[in-house]
């Protein structure tokens, strides 16, 4: 199997790519701000063909090439429901003030007109994507936006690895996303982690859309947001 990544734009968002391997076709996950040059030159090199954009969720950082993947490749892009209108306005997730001080500091005074792909797919709860010979499953996990989603796929390498989880902005190193932007809610978050992280095998790799990879096991055991739910029971 095939997995490679980069960080995207000026928030450095985490960009896969994921492939049976060379020369087959390949999902996209998470495509951000300013990932096209590399993602081109990902494909480039090793021949792939993308046939899914998976987004984790509808924050612009994780999305804001989805069009672009879709419209240069000709393939669907998934998203929860929950989110979906965030292609067409992705400034609508965090509140004016913020989208005032983003377009300053990363220089986004000109912020491109979005529409929503030619081909959009739900993302649900449950549902499984198959990608040129990859099933990636989607577990729904609200808490830092409604339609936040994680996905997983069973993995065939060397490695003792059972399975990857793509986390986006859900579960990250040694963190979890917050909820304090619009849409999101504690809560929520506090059950999906508890629902979906904590039944997982300590052996699957989390790849989250900031920062480094880890590992269910890593988390339960230094994860302080992990550790407060283990020790409610």
């Amino acid at each position: 199997m095939l997995l490679t990544s980069f960080p995207a734009g000026p928030l450095a968002a985490n960009c896969y790519i994921v492939a049976r391997g060379p020369g087959t076709g390949c999902a996209v996950v998470d495509p951000g701000m300013d990932a096209m040059e590399s993602l081109r030159q990902v494909l480039s090199e090793q021949n792939l063909t993308p046939e899914a954009v998976l987004i984790t969720h509808g924050h612009f950082d994780h999305m804001w090439n989805a069009q672009d993947v879709a419209a240069e490749f000709g393939c669907p892009v998934w998203i929860h429901p929950a989110d979906r209108h965030l292609l067409a306005d992705p400034m609508a997730a965090i509140s004016g003030e913020s989208a005032a001080m983003l377009r300053a500091q990363f220089g986004l005074a000109d912020v491109p007109e979005f529409v929503e792909p030619a081909d959009v797919r739900d993302a649900v709860d449950g549902a499984e994507i198959e990608v040129d010979g990859i099933t990636f499953t989607v577990d729904h996990v609200p808490g830092h936006t409604p339609g936040t989603v994680v996905y997983r796929i069973d993995w065939t390498g060397p490695e003792p690895v059972s399975q990857v989880m793509f986390s986006g902005d859900f579960l990250f190193n040694g963190s979890i996303g917050r909820t304090d932007l619009t849409g999101g809610d504690h809560g929520q978050m506090q059950d999906s982690l508890r629902d979906r992280v904590l039944p997982l095998a300590d052996d699957v790799v989390v790849l989250p859309g900031h920062g480094m990879q880890t590992s269910i096991g890593r988390e339960r055991a230094i994860n302080p947001f992990l550790a407060e739910l283990i020790e409610q029971g």
